[in-house]
């Protein structure tokens, strides 16, 4: 299942969300904060979350790394209004997956629904690159295989 994560404190702006991601098929759920939610991240029912509202820089700044750290896999998505260019700069440093200004109209929620769909398919992938490595067959496999098939 692809659970996402809405943290904002803003209710009316996390229910919209919520809504918008519902309506597309993602476990939500919705928090004023991070830190009510973080079992769903430690746990990996989370693999997106979303993080909008006002931001305090330096808390914003150690808490993504933190995240991270939860999570190491986990796409986290940044929505503001406005943002200091120091501010971001460092946060993309610490391995955000994406960052856009709030939607203001409904046309504009499409940017946001192919974002969170492009952090689901990475986060896949990344998960699924440690099993393939350990339990792919070799070519010598793959060929003795499907020669026994044949008699």
């Amino acid at each position: 299942m692809n659970g996402i994560l809405i943290a904002n404190r803003d209710q009316v702006s996390r229910d919209q969300m919520a809504n918008v991601f519902q309506q597309d098929g993602y476990q939500v759920e919705v928090a004023d904060s991070v830190v009510n939610s973080l079992q769903g991240i430690l746990d990996k029912s989370i693999q997106v979350v979303v993080l909008g509202g006002a931001f305090n820089e330096s808390q914003v700044a150690k808490f993504v790394p933190l995240l991270k750290k939860c999570n190491r896999n986990l796409s986290i998505i940044l929505i503001s209004d406005e943002i200091p260019l120091d501010l971001l700069r460092s946060i993309r440093k610490e391995g955000i997956f994406y960052h856009a200004l709030k939607p203001v109209e409904d046309e504009s929620w499409d940017e946001i629904r192919q974002v969170v769909s492009c952090a689901f398919d990475n986060y896949h992938v990344q998960q699924g690159i440690g099993r393939k490595l350990f339990s792919r067959k070799t070519p010598v496999q793959d060929t003795v295989a499907g020669l026994t098939s044949l008699g």
